[in-house]
C-alpha cells in the first residue's frame, strides 16, 4: 500500500479566529505539496500541525501505510524557517549534534553520514568553521543537511529557499527529487518556484483551499 498524508476537513483557530478552515488534501509518495498564499495564510501553522506541534479545532489528520505504533509527527522531519543552526558550534559539530538527538531513534537514523550530508549540500570544506562566521545562505543550507541523517519519510520544510541563492536553490531541488524518487514525501511552504519531479500546489488565504 502506497504512503499517503491525507487531510479532511481541517480547522485550526487562533483565539476566536479561524487560521483556516474546511481544508481538506492528500499527497502521496513521490510527491511534493507546495504551500502558496500571502503571510498570515496559515502555510506555518499548517506544516506544524502536521508537525503535531498544533492540536486542530475540527477535522482529521492521517498517514496512511504508516507505522500503527507512531505518530505522524514521528514518521516527519520538520525544519522550521529559522534553521535551528548553534553559532558558537562549528558546522560538523552542528550536525553531530543532530545525529546524536537522532540516535535515540535508532529506526530513522544513518550514522556515520555527517561529512556526506555536508558534501550534498556544499559545506564540506567549511566543516570546521564556526556556524556563527557562516553567511545567511551557508547557514540555511546547514539546517537543512541534516535531512539527510534521517530515514524518515515525510519532509515538512518552511521557506526553506529562504537565503539561499539560484546555487543553492538548484542543490536543494536536487536533494528533494532524489528524496521524492525515493519514496517519501515534501510538505513545503514557500514563495519560490520549486524544480522536482512531482508536485501539487494547495494555495491558502484565498477562499476556502484549493489544491490542484
Amino acid at each position: 500500500m502506497q504512503m499517503q498524508l491525507a487531510a479532511d476537513e481541517l480547522a485550526v483557530t487562533r483565539g476566536e479566529r479561524f487560521v483556516f478552515s474546511g481544508l481538506s488534501f492528500a499527497v502521496s509518495e513521490g510527491e511534493a505539496l507546495i504551500l502558496t498564499g500571502p503571510n498570515g495564510s496559515g502555510k506555518t501553522t499548517l506544516i506544524r500541525v502536521i508537525a503535531g506541534l498544533i492540536r486542530p479545532a475540527a477535522g482529521e489528520l492521517r498517514l496512511e501505510a504508516g507505522d500503527a505504533e507512531r505518530t505522524i509527527g514521528q514518521h516527519c522531519h520538520y525544519v522550521g524557517h529559522r534553521g535551528a543552526v548553534k553559532s558558537s558550534m562549528t558546522v560538523l559539530e552542528n550536525l553531530e549534534f543532530w545525529r546524536s538527538f537522532l540516535a535515540k531513534d535508532s529506526i530513522d537514523r544513518l550514522p556515520g553520514r555527517d561529512g556526506a550530508a555536508l558534501d550534498a549540500f556544499g559545506l564540506l570544506e567549511l566543516s570546521h568553521i564556526p556556524a556563527g562566521y557562516l553567511s545567511d545562505g551557508q547557514k540555511r543550507r546547514l539546517g537543512l543537511a541534516r535531512l539527510l541523517l534521517t530515514r524518515r519519510r515525510v519532509w515538512l520544510l518552511d521557506e526553506p529557499y529562504a537565503s539561499l541563492d539560484a546555487a543553492s536553490q538548484g542543490i536543494l531541488d536536487a536533494v528533494l527529487d532524489r528524496h521524492l524518487r525515493g519514496g517519501g514525501i515534501a510538505v513545503i511552504a514557500t514563495h519560490q518556484p520549486i524544480d522536482v519531479s512531482s508536485q501539487r500546489e494547495l494555495q491558502l488565504g484565498v477562499g476556502e483551499a484549493e489544491a490542484g
